[in-house]
């Protein structure tokens, strides 16, 4: 019979636990409570501090972005305008390379003519 008391025992403690558990909610704040309500004020006043903070910090992180973009244009374009820069400047060396290769060829045929001229 030791296994009957031994199981009234636990039955007992086990519904004391359950009044005591009930006892616990029974005393708990309700949600209407003034100072639930304040906490519950509170904990949405930090919440929307929060969502401030984040979208401040997105819209700092956005303006830094466009920031970034606006000056690589900027540096692509002046990487650019130096590149046609050098493009025109080679293509006026080559311009005036070929000009006073045509102007020595121009004189050498001058002089030639001249002695031909001379020679007959």
């Amino acid at each position: 019979m030791k296994t009957l008391k031994e199981l009234a025992e636990r039955r007992a403690s086990a519904a004391a636990a359950k009044k005591r558990l009930l006892k616990k909610f029974e005393t708990a704040p309700k949600p209407s409570d003034p100072d639930m309500v304040a906490k519950r004020a509170e904990r949405e006043a930090v919440a929307a501090a929060r969502e401030t903070r984040r979208v401040e910090r997105e819209r700092s992180v956005q303006e830094e972005r466009d920031r970034q973009i606006v000056e690589a244009a900027a540096v692509a374009r002046a990487a650019s305008a130096q590149a046609d820069a050098l493009e025109a400047e080679a293509t006026n060396r080559i311009a005036r390379v070929a000009t006073d290769k045509a102007e020595r060829k121009a004189e050498r045929d001058r002089r030639y003519a001249a002695r031909k001229a001379k020679q007959r």
